[in-house]
């Protein structure tokens, strides 16, 4: 890829962003779904003024794009404080934490993203930031090793992370609001569309709004992605407007069926249909026949799949669903008794 093709990607990616930033709402008063979230964190935050203090430790945890940023963001905002963002990756040693703790404003609300893949040392070190405001920094090596204390100002540590289930104990238990982030019902998507077409300026009409809602798996992030790739459409093969039909031919030259599977999902269940009989098969040989990391097929498509109806995980490896047979127009495989039992006369992997 030449130098040019770089700047160009750059500048497609910077302009996608500035855009997402554009459509986040800025206050909890505007924030879509979430309705039991919203409550206790709005109990949280308005205790919080009335104290004068700072807002207690937050914790988020749910799939990617259901606002866990967005929700950061409204916390300082609704403190009035300033925000600094990181992640939990970008934090590998102690001292890459205790860089950014020393340097925070009193009351300034500190977004961790990915919390769950800090470093150990570096979360020990936050137990003791989080619950007394200090640090230690060990100055020097082995035996002649001295712990400087450094005191910190006040402030919220909001954490953000998919897998709630990998963090330690002693970290969660510090954190003194945590909430869950649920997937959305396609009603609460729909007003997502429909605010973010009306910050867009794109005219949408309720079928319309229906059909992108309708595919965008629960996921606000991905309901604001289809929009403006609809939009795009609308602009350019229509007459800017969307409706059910322009989202629909839209949203099939971008391979998104009418469930919200795409590309990838559809290249899974049919590896797993066609090449397996519909399982079980290992994640692994599964990720090798779609020509995918393990850890995509594991992180991106099977948990859509799975709450779809569409693939069951089990010991023996994945399996497919008679639902997944019926969605992709296949028959499956007839099973005598006996190998529909596990009785013998049952066939391999790869047949007889």
């Amino acid at each position: 890829m030449s130098s040019e093709e770089r700047l160009v990607d750059a500048e497609v990616d910077s302009d996608e962003q500035a855009v997402e930033a554009a459509l986040r709402p800025k206050q909890l008063g505007e924030f879509i779904g979430q309705p039991k979230v919203r409550e206790q964190l709005d109990l949280v935050l308005r205790a919080a003024r009335a104290r004068g203090g700072t807002a207690d430790h937050v914790l988020l945890s749910g799939a990617p794009g259901l606002g866990k940023t967005t929700l950061s963001m409204i916390i300082a905002a609704e403190m009035g404080a300033p925000i600094r963002i990181t992640s939990g990756p970008a934090i590998q040693h102690a001292g890459d934490l205790a860089a950014i703790l020393s340097s925070l404003q009193e009351g300034e609300v500190l977004f961790l993203d990915e919390i769950h893949r800090m470093s150990r040392p570096a979360e020990e070190m936050l137990y003791m930031a989080m619950e007394d405001f200090r640090v230690d920094v060990i100055v020097g090596k082995g035996p002649g090793a001295t712990a400087i204390p450094l005191e910190l100002p006040p402030f919220t540590l909001v954490g953000a992370t998919t897998r709630a289930g990998l963090l330690p104990p002693p970290l969660r238990d510090r954190f003194g609001f945590t909430a869950h982030m649920e997937f959305y019902e396609p009603e609460e998507l729909e007003q997502v569309v429909h605010r973010s077409a009306e910050l867009l300026e794109v005219r949408t009409d309720p079928e319309g709004a229906v059909e992108i809602a309708g595919r965008s798996r629960g996921t606000p992030r991905i309901a604001n992605r289809l929009l403006r790739r609809v939009r795009d459409y609308a602009q350019v093969k229509a007459d800017g407007v969307i409706t059910r039909e322009v989202a629909a031919a839209a949203l099939e030259v971008y391979e998104v069926d009418g469930r919200g599977l795409d590309r990838l999902d559809r290249a899974v269940l049919g590896s797993l249909l066609k090449l397996f009989g519909g399982g079980p098969v290992g994640l692994s040989t599964l990720a090798v026949a779609v020509g995918e990391e393990r850890e995509t097929v594991e992180e991106v498509a099977e948990p859509f799949l799975v709450r779809e109806g569409l693939l069951a995980r089990t010991p023996r490896g994945r399996v497919a669903t008679p639902a997944a047979w019926a969605h992709l127009g296949l028959t499956p495989p007839q099973q005598s008794p006996r190998s529909a039992s596990g009785g013998p006369g049952q066939q391999g992997l790869f047949g007889a």
